[in-house]
């Protein structure tokens, strides 16, 4: 198979009747740009180069084949080109899932700078922490905690190693302590998520290498993670959420974070799709820049 190098080896040098400048030109050794010549007459079947201690010319098959040579050159470089226009230049609409808190307060203001990057796409956004049936609703893409259970489904990690936070609010913990082992949960005030039909009032941790699960109870259930966290910020119990949607909190000391000694439950984030024939330049771009922002997101003191 021709190498896309050894055709700029040889148009170099050919244009400039020296190997050695083609070399120089494209920051090479003259034994590495010999290689690559040797190596592209191999391919061809043909001496391109009459090659002397102190000349350089193009033989009669070097002058046919150079014409071909700097077409399939100019071709590679022009979808590439074409490619980065794309990316620069997305167009249509996306129709996004995404969950309450996460959505609302991490996720919107980077999706609003995604699309003013963007103005040729436009953006629909359903923020909910029931998981959108990506089959029956008109959702191109959700953006999801956990590995779907559905295995037909295209999983594209964007925070593969976010894990939930114990947490609770100081005021909480000055007037009922704070739990030192996962067995204090029991009869706390535990604020739970419902997750579908089911109550999230089994948590689980790890400590000493031994894997902890307690059934937790409390006055305070919601649909509505966003809730969850508002309520432990107002000193309501203890929350058990995704450490993306508590950093703010934790960072600015509203909440705290408990149990530092245990492992906690992954929580790892997603982009979700129902096939890859969905994965359009759009989504692509906008997994990038959901990466990025989440990387600088979670490197920030």
């Amino acid at each position: 198979m021709i190498r896309l190098d050894d055709l700029q080896v040889f148009i170099r040098a050919a244009d400039h009747g020296s190997l050695s400048a083609a070399a120089r030109q494209l920051d090479l050794s003259p034994a590495v740009a010999s290689a690559a010549l040797k190596r592209l007459e191999a391919e061809v079947g043909a001496q391109l180069l009459a090659r002397s201690t102190r000349s350089l010319r193009l033989t009669l098959a070097g002058e046919r084949y150079l014409v071909h040579a700097r077409a399939a050159l100019d071709a590679v470089q022009a979808g590439s080109l074409a490619l980065a226009q794309d990316r620069q230049a997305l167009a249509g609409s996306l129709s996004l899932s995404m969950p309450s808190d996460l959505g609302r307060n991490v996720l919107r203001p980077w999706l609003d700078d995604f699309l003013a990057r963007h103005p040729g796409l436009s953006l629909q956004l359903r923020v909910s922490d029931r998981v959108a049936d990506l089959y029956r609703q008109p959702v191109d893409v959700a953006v999801r905690y956990g590995v779907p259970d559905d295995s037909s489904l295209v999983a594209l990690p964007l925070a593969p190693d976010n894990r939930r936070v114990l947490c609770a609010s100081p005021d909480y913990l000055a007037r009922h302590g704070a739990p030192h082992a996962p067995q204090d949960l029991r009869g706390r005030q535990c604020l739970r998520l419902v997750l579908g039909e089911a109550v999230h009032e089994r948590w689980s941790f790890e400590r000493d290498g031994e894997r902890q699960t307690v059934a937790v109870s409390g006055r305070w259930m919601s649909d509505d993670g966003e809730i969850v966290r508002r309520w432990a910020a107002a000193g309501r119990g203890i929350a058990y959420k995704s450490r993306l949607d508590v950093l703010a909190d934790l960072r600015s000391g509203a909440l705290q974070a408990l149990l530092p000694d245990c492992l906690t439950e992954p929580a790892p984030l997603y982009l979700v799709t129902p096939h890859r024939l969905m994965l359009s330049p759009a989504l692509v771009a906008l997994r990038e820049h959901l990466q990025t922002c989440l990387a600088g997101y979670l490197a920030e003191p």
